[in-house]
Order: structure tokens, then sequence, then C-alpha cells
């Protein structure tokens, strides 16, 4: 732990992948380790930039990637042998990784070098983001596959980031963030299992992502706890035996849903008593949110404060020094008793209903959400939880002017490229690679193969998904 990876993690948060481009570099120069893309929802959801269900959404909360060309001007100039890239998506994830694959051969680079983390989480998709294409078993399918592929193919390479971000995101509490986490990795490891892979083998790359609400200690106790449940978990329960497969390495992003559009410089404190406790609780990585992400896309302004807020935790605090410093606290170890056992009878409770994914298709996980977050915003309206600037301390605000504007002319510009593009490349590679992928999808052979031979023949990242939706269907 002294020796901690900080990964300072930036989101593109631009409408093109040129624009990504400038920032990764500009972070780069910054001291970041390590980059982090969030995709736009159509690249999320399975659709290219030209899909009438794009329409609005083209660069909306991230960089759009239809093709492996939008992915090389993304890491132009960037040799992706010396970053580590983490990529926020989930349902796409298998084309995502894909299209870096093929663009690291084309700089020279083998995959076997590259290093860094795809979400693959598809499970709190269904619980907590909605940005699913198929249903549960063969979205699993997909995911193992992907398992299987890095296990062999890419040894460094991080094969999940198991999220309890968007359950916290969408409502929940605490307890049910660590539970809804753990018993989505419960059933990955199972899943993974029940393919032939190896416990500690494929447990090596597993890695987490949690949010840090506002509650300082209870979220330093969350983290600490979170460790002590899944190395019980893999040993315990899998029976793993290697040391660096029952560690949960997590990324930690700070509550974008804490922050506010009343009184916006306020979210610089909230972000940085997040970012301290994350690091408190043992974090390996961290994102800071910026100041006005509840207005728009952040400025780059408001980036470089939220980078300087973690390089000051990293590099003037002292905090990083000492590994687990409140370890001996009486509140901070009943705190983590407490948040362990209650999310250990959740976990119980999702295995009574059969698993995660037998529960998630019971709407469980769902329906304690959606409880919980009813119960907050009715606390925040009677005025029994305080928000700093918005039920209580309001004062008359300006108008806040300089917030960041999705560029038009880039995104008249990713679909020009995207038409010229499927004008220029051969027609007959690219439906002879989608007919092999929807053999293959129609059996039970590892998909990743047919995924990246179809991204080199030029096939886009909506056809890919429409060839899958085919067989699969949706959900």
């Amino acid at each position: 732990y002294r020796e901690r990876l900080w990964t300072m993690r930036q989101y593109a948060g631009f409408t093109s992948a040129t624009e990504s481009n400038k920032r990764y570099r500009y972070l780069i120069d910054q001291g970041v380790m390590g980059l982090s893309v969030a995709f736009d929802l159509p690249t999320q959801m399975g659709y290219d930039s030209d899909h009438s269900l794009a329409e609005g959404e083209i660069g909306k909360v991230g960089v759009p990637i239809c093709s492996m060309a939008d992915m090389e001007i993304l890491f132009k100039d960037i040799q992706l042998d010396e970053v580590s890239v983490s990529m926020t998506i989930n349902s796409t994830a298998a084309i995502l990784l894909a299209f870096l694959i093929a663009t690291a051969e084309k700089q020279g680079i083998s995959k076997e070098k590259l290093t860094g983390t795809v979400q693959n989480d598809i499970l709190k998709e269904y619980i907590a983001r909605g940005t699913y294409i198929y249903p549960p078993k063969p979205s699993m399918r997909i995911i193992t596959d992907l398992f299987e592929f890095c296990s062999e193919e890419m040894p460094k390479w991080n094969t999940i980031s198991i999220s309890g971000y968007h359950i916290r995101e969408a409502g929940s509490t605490a307890v049910e963030e660590l539970a809804f986490t753990l018993a989505n990795g419960i059933a990955y490891v199972q899943s993974a299992i029940d393919k032939g892979l190896d416990i500690n083998t494929f447990g090596k790359r597993l890695s987490f992502f949690f949010n840090c609400h506002n509650h300082f200690f209870e979220e330093i106790a969350k983290f600490r706890a979170a460790r002590r449940m899944w190395a019980k978990i893999m040993q315990e329960r899998f029976g793993a035996t290697e040391q660096k497969a029952l560690m949960c390495r997590f990324h930690t992003q700070t509550a974008g849903s804490t922050l506010q559009a009343q009184q916006i410089d306020n979210n610089v404190v909230r972000t940085t008593l997040q970012a301290t406790a994350a690091v408190l609780g043992g974090t390996q990585s961290l994102h800071t949110n910026s100041r006005d992400e509840a207005l728009a896309l952040p400025t780059e302004k408001s980036v470089q404060l939220a980078l300087r807020t973690q390089q000051i935790i990293a590099h003037e605090s002292g905090i990083p020094d000492v590994a687990d410093p409140l370890a001996g606290s009486e509140y901070v170890e009943t705190l983590t008793d407490e948040l362990e056992n209650a999310a250990m009878d959740l976990i119980e409770k999702i295995d009574e209903l059969g698993g995660a994914v037998s529960a998630i298709e019971q709407q469980f996980q769902q329906n304690e959400i959606a409880s919980s977050a009813f119960d907050y915003q009715k606390a925040v309206d009677k005025g029994e939880k305080i928000l700093v600037g918005v039920n209580k301390f309001a004062t008359d605000e300006h108008e806040v002017s300089d917030i960041q504007e999705i560029d038009k002319t880039a995104i008249r510009e990713q679909l020009d490229r995207l038409s010229k593009m499927k004008e220029k490349r051969n027609k007959n590679e690219v439906q002879k690679s989608l007919a092999n992928l929807k053999e293959t999808a129609a059996g039970d052979g590892n998909l990743m193969p047919l995924i990246i031979h179809a991204v080199i023949t030029h096939a886009t990242l909506g056809e890919i998904s429409d060839t899958l939706r085919s067989v699969f269907g949706e959900y």
C-alpha cells in the first residue's frame, strides 16, 4: 500500500475523438499516469452516430466511437504501451476493447503489452443505469468470453471493473452499494468458474469501482469493509489461494449525484472531502469530479482544478504515506463491522433469490434502491437532510456563463467521417466477418476473436451490435 498506484484519471468528456485526444495529451503533460475515457450514450447502447436514435446524443456525455478509425484518432500520438487505459463501457465493452487492440497493433504494439481496465460490468446496468442491450444470460456470456480471452492473450489487462458507483448514483445506501456490488462480483466469478477458468488466474485481474459520498467516516469504513469482505468471499466461497486473487483492488470516483447546480464552488469542497475519504479508505485509483459537472461537461479550467485536488492530496497531505491510517479508531472499526454485517445480510438475501442475475430478474435490487432514493429525497424536501446552498443557506446567484458547450462542427465531422469510411471499406469483407460472428454467436465459441476480426475489416460498432442483437435479442 505504501507504493500505492496513483493513477489520476479524468474523463475525456468531449464531442469528438480529436478533442479527447487533445485532452489526453494535456493530461499526460500534467503528470497523469492513466487515462479514462467515457463514451457517449449511442456508443454505450450499440448505435453508430448516424443511427436515428443517436440524434441529439452524439458526444453529450463522452466521446463517440463507431469504428477503428475513431479509436485511432482518439489515441493519435499516444503510445498505448506507455499509459494505462480505463474504458467506461459495458454492453459494448468487447467491441471497444477490440478497437483498442486493433489500434495498438497498428502502432506496432502487441495486445500482450496493453495495460488498463474495461468496466464490462453489465449487471449493474440492469440494476441502476439501463445501458444494456441483450438479456442477462447472453450478456454474461460476452463478459466471460472476454475474461477467457484476456486471461490467455492479455495478462496485464483488468477484465472487469465491478461497479458500485452507478448503484450509489441511482440512490442506494452505502450498505446497498457494498452488498449489490459484491453480489455482482460473486455472479461474475461463478460464471467464470463455470466456464472452466482458474480462480487464481482470472481472480487477479478483477477490479472494483466504488462511489465516495459525503459521509466522511462511513465511506472510509465502506472501503475497509469491502476489502475484508471480498478476501473472505474469494477464499472461503471460491477457494482462491493466491494472495493477489484475494485483493479488492478498486478505483473510486467522487459522487456526481452530490454535486449541486446552486453555488457550484461548494462542489470543490464536497469533492475534496470525498477524495480524501477515498484515499484514507485505501483506494488505488481516483477520479475527482469537476465543480461544474452539475451544469455541463467540465471546462478545461475545472478539470485542472479537479486534477490539482488529487495531486495536493497525493503529494502534500502525507495521507498516502500510511496504509489504513484510521485502523484502530473505535468509531471507524465499529462502522466497518456494522457495514460488513449489514451488507452480508443483503448478500444472503440475494443468494436465497438464486444469485444476482435471478434477483435482478425479480427486480429485488432495483426496488431496494428505489426505496432508498425515495427516502433520501423525502428527507431533503422536509429539510431533515441539509444540502448547503440548496435547501439551506441559499443565496441569490448570478447565472454561470463559463460552461462547456457541445461543438456542432465536431458532430458534423463525425458523421461525415463515418459516411466516408463506410464507402471506402471492402463491404464484402465486412459482411463475411459479420456472418462468421453471427454463426459463432449462435453456437458456443468465444466471440472475442470474431469481434476483433470484424473490427479490423472496418465493421462498425453498430453493425457488430446489430449482428449480436439478431441472435440474442434485446432486453
